[in-house]
């Protein structure tokens, strides 16, 4: 017998994931806003070196970006394209730290770390998330008619 449901089903594990998401994103950005210079510092192994880097204003879209991805959680169905948003923001994220902090910090474990980790990994559980919920969306949406 097959138990495999004949509707789209969200799980709860996934609203979790985005809560956790969410958070992580608006902690490392908090990270970035109240402690910009010694982040970018330790990031670039470089302790006593200053870098003129924009991480106040990186920390505080990360912040937003976070809020969004928290914020989505609570209706993933209905406010999917908030989801988009918050996947549409880490990869702003992700660009804006290769194109804007890597050139002065240079490629080391640590910015290879929050490159990949904090941004990068997040898309893959994000994207299926976001997939999931638009399955679902379109399965009520055709139940209505």
């Amino acid at each position: 017998m097959d138990q495999k449901a004949q509707f789209p089903i969200f799980p709860m594990h996934f609203r979790g994931l985005l809560l956790l998401a969410g958070m992580y994103t608006v902690a490392w950005s908090a990270f970035f806003n109240w402690f910009g210079p010694e982040l970018i510092a330790w990031l670039a192994e470089s302790p006593g070196e200053v870098f003129d880097l924009p991480a106040k204003y990186y920390g505080m879209f990360g912040i937003v970006v976070g809020l969004v991805l928290f914020v989505s959680a609570f209706y993933p169905v209905s406010w999917v394209y908030l989801i988009l948003a918050g996947i549409t923001g880490k990869v702003i994220l992700a660009i804006w730290f290769s194109l804007g902090f890597l050139p002065e910090l240079g490629w080391n474990k640590r910015t290879g770390f929050h490159l990949i980790v904090n941004e990068l990994l997040w898309l893959i559980p994000l994207v299926i998330i976001f997939l999931r919920a638009l399955q679902v969306k379109e399965y009520l949406r055709k139940q209505e008619e």
